[in-house]
C-alpha cells in the first residue's frame, strides 16, 4: 500500500500550466509508467478525462469503476482517486480552475454529486474529441495575444459538451418537483458547509424553509431526514482522512468541525458501523 501524507495530496494541475488550465494527451502502456499511480489524490480544479482507448480500473472515494473506451469522466475537486489498474490507453485530460469556467457550468458540474464515469457512443466520442484536439492545439500557441481568451472559451465549449453528456443522465429542471428543487439547493448548501453546519436548523435557515418543510422535501426525495445527509457527508470525508492521510482521529475530528472528539467517535461508529480506527485498520490490511 502506498506510504500515506499527514493530509490527503494535492496535484496542483491547473496551476502547474500558470494559466489555470492544462490540457494534454498521452498514451501509456502499462501502470508503472504513470506517475499518479502511486498514491490517492485530489486535484487543484475541476478534471475532465476523455478514454479514447484501452480501459481502466479507477477508484474514486472507496468505490471502483471498470470503464472502457470511449468514456468521460469528471472529477470534482474534492473527489479521491486512485487509478488501480490500465493498459494501453490514451487519454486526454483537461484541468481548469473555478475562475476559468463560464460561471454556467460551473454551476452545473457542482449539481453532478456523485461524479463517475460515463461510457459514450462512438460518434459523440468523436465530436467531443475534435474539440478537445482544437484546445490543445490553442494551448500550446502561446506565443498569440489573445492566447489566454481563445484557450478559455475554446475549453469551455470543451466543458459544455462533457457536462452535457452528465445532464444527460439527470432528471431535467423542467421536470423538477417542488421537493426536488429543495433537496438540491441542500445539496448544494450542504457540501458548502458540512464542516461548520451539523444542524438540519441551519440549513432551513439558508434556504429560508422551515425545518420539517425541510425533512420533508429531502425524505420524499431520497427516502432519509436532513439530519441523515449531513452524516453521510461528515463521515466520508473522515473515511477519506482515515484511509488516505496520517492525521489522527482527534485531528480528523477538529478539521471537521467537531470540539467534542468522543461524540465525534461515536457518531463515526453509528454511521459506518465500525470504530474509526477499526476503519483505518481494516484499510491498511
Amino acid at each position: 500500500m502506498p506510504r500515506k501524507t499527514k493530509s490527503i495530496p494535492v496535484n496542483a494541475m491547473a496551476e502547474e500550466s500558470g494559466s489555470g488550465i492544462a490540457i494534454e494527451k498521452v498514451s501509456l502502456h502499462e501502470l508503472l509508467t504513470f506517475n499518479d499511480s502511486k498514491q490517492a489524490h485530489r486535484h487543484d480544479c475541476h478534471s475532465f478525462f476523455l478514454l479514447e482507448k484501452g480501459n481502466v480500473s479507477i477508484e474514486i472515494d472507496f468505490e471502483i469503476h471498470k470503464i472502457k473506451a470511449p468514456a468521460i469522466i469528471y472529477m470534482h475537486p474534492n473527489q479521491v482517486h486512485l487509478i488501480v489498474a490500465f493498459k494501453n490507453v490514451t487519454v486526454t485530460s483537461l484541468a481548469m480552475a473555478n475562475e476559468h469556467l463560464n460561471p454556467d457550468y460551473l454551476k452545473l458540474l457542482e449539481n453532478i454529486t456523485p461524479a463517475k464515469p460515463l461510457v459514450v457512443n462512438k460518434a459523440t466520442f468523436s465530436i467531443i474529441a475534435e474539440v478537445a484536439d482544437l484546445c490543445m492545439k490553442f494551448y500550446e500557441r502561446k506565443q498569440n495575444k489573445l492566447y489566454h481568451a481563445v484557450l478559455k472559451d475554446s475549453c469551455n465549449a470543451l466543458v459544455a459538451l462533457i457536462v452535457s453528456q452528465y445532464i444527460e443522465h439527470i432528471k431535467p429542471a423542467d421536470k423538477l418537483s417542488r421537493f426536488d428543487i429543495v433537496t438540491k439547493a441542500f445539496y448544494e448548501a450542504l457540501e458548502r458547509s458540512y464542516t461548520t453546519d451539523k444542524r438540519p436548523a441551519a440549513y432551513a435557515q439558508q434556504l429560508h424553509v422551515s425545518i420539517p418543510y425541510l425533512n420533508e422535501c429531502v425524505k420524499n426525495t431520497t427516502g432519509h431526514p436532513v439530519s441523515h445527509h449531513i452524516q453521510q457527508r461528515v463521515i466520508l470525508e473522515a473515511k477519506r482522512l482515515l484511509h488516505y492521510s496520517d492525521k489522527s482521529v482527534k485531528e480528523i475530528a477538529a478539521e471537521l468541525g467537531y470540539d467534542d472528539y468522543p461524540y465525534f467517535s461515536r457518531l463515526f461508529t453509528k454511521v459506518a458501523g465500525m470504530t474509526a480506527l477499526a476503519f483505518r485498520n481494516k484499510n491498511l490490511d
